[in-house]
């Protein structure tokens, strides 16, 4: 098997982000085995391809010198052979030059897709959207050309060496002419490499723009029709589409102009060869043969050379897409991970999380609430708790046994915290493998998931249950749905500690209640935090801690909070007096205000 040729692999490796050259090197290298592979193929496809004039012209000569004999049937044998060597190196050219192109395309795309992962929310603010998705729909596979490409170039660059000695040895001055020539040709061809450079960087700039512009105009048009803004997006993107259209025909012009050439130049240097080899063919300069390996010559180094010159756009589009793509994988996390010697060891399990900034605390095994007056200041305490964004909580450090979160491995954390959001996103997918984020639940698991989070309407609403598809975010269920799909989500999870930011807050009041008593079953005895101000979640938690500006006030049952009289208890109470009236609403309608959580 073939040194990486099976992608995805287990990791692509970063590249260096210094120069878009550098990460083409840097990638040539990783997939060295099947490149070199698709050189030798190629090789060995283009000199075969080489030698036919050469051998033609020699069974021509020895035929009309001795005729049919045993020369002729050598020279036939030999054609024979360079045949099969030539088809053979073609078949096998052909298939790794497409592993060339799967390996480095699906490469840079997992890298693109393993960045915009771990970055967060940092990787929005510093690229627009359409530059992310662009990376991986069009750079990465630009640069995969690059490498399907480099066996056949190297394989042309061969044989026109081998040419250029065939033709020198017989006739200098043909050789000279073709050896000389092609340079020329090519030459004329680079000068309009950079004015095609130019304006495929400004056309690849306004597509990622409309890119952007189309993906934000998809995902908010139902806002749009509510406030009747259709039209005048619809016109942002016809004027963005118009950009790129003026830019593809910049680049087609530059183009047009760069094929036209390749097909002419090399055609005046074949009509040269021509008529210089006919000339010295009647002063018996060359022999009748010779002639016609050199006009075949002059006409197959047409083919290397439109290879070289194919070579040149692909690597220049490469040079770009990888710049894009450097760009990419060049942004800052929001959760950078720290060397290993640098990583605190980490806390056993068990131990108590500590918002400092808060005075948030919560003990190993309980289950408690979290209350307050303004949904998005608990909804900000509680995502902290996850480590979203390590510049951002510089100030608010939380602590997992004493020990600051940022100071810990980032994919160990992730796997004993796990914060849940209000905002629910759901993916595409069969419904069963959307659940289990872990790869390890059965269809009892599943099914007990399910049934706490009072979600088995779901199971019959989507055709085959768990092994039925859920179509682009879960837009085929209710909102209400969606939520419970998402919980359901989180306690697969099975983590440590987990946080839950509104989770009931898109149901009716009976589904809250049922949803409320069974989460709280199957979290008893492990650390988790639901932040919500609904009573009837709150009144099966272990303990309520009522957050105000910012800071814990006071804490305690929610039973007992409701009976006390002092003025903490009493400002809990009309927090959490406001859903008291909710009971009577639809069922899937919001209950409560529902916070709102960047993607992370």
């Amino acid at each position: 098997m073939l040194r990486g040729a099976n992608p995805p692999l287990p990791d692509p490796g970063t590249p260096p982000l210094g120069s878009p050259a550098r990460a083409l090197w840097w990638q040539a290298w990783r997939q060295r085995g099947i490149l070199l592979a698709s050189l030798v193929a190629g090789t060995a496809t283009m000199v075969s391809q080489a030698l036919t004039p050469l051998f033609i012209g020699r069974a021509i000569d020895d035929g009309l010198t001795h005729g049919f004999g045993a020369d002729l049937v050598r020279w036939c044998l030999i054609m024979l052979l360079n045949g099969l060597v030539m088809v053979a190196g073609g078949l096998f050219s052909h298939r790794f030059d497409v592993q060339n192109w799967l390996r480095a395309s699906f490469s840079f795309s997992q890298m693109v897709g393993y960045k915009a992962s771990r970055t967060g929310h940092r990787i929005t603010q510093k690229l627009p959207t359409g530059e992310v998705v662009s990376a991986v729909a069009n750079d990465a596979l630009r640069i995969g050309d690059v490498f399907a490409m480099t066996g056949r170039f190297v394989g042309g660059v061969l044989a026109y060496v081998t040419v250029a000695v065939v033709m020198c040895t017989q006739s200098l001055k043909l050789g000279l002419v073709v050896v000389v020539g092609l340079p020329v040709v090519a030459g004329i061809m680079a000068l309009l490499v950079k004015p095609l450079q130019s304006r495929q960087a400004t056309q690849r700039e306004a597509q990622g723009h409309l890119t952007a512009l189309g993906a934000d105009t998809v995902s908010g048009l139902r806002i749009l029709r509510g406030i009747g803004g259709e039209e005048v997006f619809t016109g942002r993107y016809v004027e963005q589409s118009q950009k790129v259209r003026h830019e593809g025909v910049r680049v087609a012009t530059v183009q047009s102009v760069f094929d036209g050439l390749q097909v002419l130049l090399p055609g005046l240097l074949v009509a040269l060869v021509l008529w210089l080899g006919a000339h010295a063919a009647v002063a018996g300069e060359i022999t009748p043969g010779e002639l016609v390996t050199f006009y075949a010559y002059a006409a197959f180094l047409s083919w290397p050379l439109q290879l070289a010159t194919q070579m040149l756009q692909i690597t220049t589009r490469g040079l770009i897409a990888a710049g894009k793509v450097q760009a990419v994988l060049g942004t800052r996390s929001a959760t950078e991970t720290a060397d290993d010697a640098a990583l605190a060891e980490a806390p056993v399990a068990g131990v108590e999380l500590v918002d400092d900034a808060s005075g948030l605390r919560l003990e190993p095994g309980r289950v408690v609430g979290l209350v307050s007056a303004d949904p998005d200041e608990a909804a900000r305490v509680a995502t902290r708790l996850g480590r979203f964004d390590d510049e951002d909580e510089a100030d608010t450090p939380v602590r997992l046994g004493g020990v600051r979160l940022a100071d810990l491995d980032k994919d160990a954390l992730r796997h004993r915290i796990v914060v849940s959001e209000a905002t629910t996103h759901l993916f595409s997918g069969v419904l069963g493998e959307e659940l289990d984020a872990r790869g390890r639940a059965t269809e009892e698991d599943l099914l007990g998931a399910m049934m706490a989070a009072d979600a088995q309407d779901v199971l019959d609403s989507v055709p085959g249950g768990l092994t039925g598809e859920l179509p682009e975010k879960g837009r085929s269920l209710s909102g209400g749905q969606r939520q419970r799909v998402a919980l359901a989500r989180a306690l697969l999870t099975d983590p440590e500690i987990l946080v839950l930011v509104e989770p009931t807050s898109a149901v009716d009041a009976h589904t809250e209640a049922r949803i409320a008593e069974r989460v709280a079953e199957v979290r008893r005895g492990r650390t988790t935090l639901v932040v919500t101000a609904s009573p009837l979640v709150l009144d099966h938690v272990d303990e309520v801690v009522l957050l105000e500006d910012g800071l814990v006030t006071t804490h305690g049952r929610h039973a007992d909070l409701l009976a006390r009289t002092d003025a903490a208890a009493t400002r809990y109470r009309d927090v959490v007096g406001r859903g008291m009236g909710d009971d009577e609403q639809e069922p899937d309608e919001p209950a409560r205000l529902q916070t709102t959580g960047g993607t992370r």
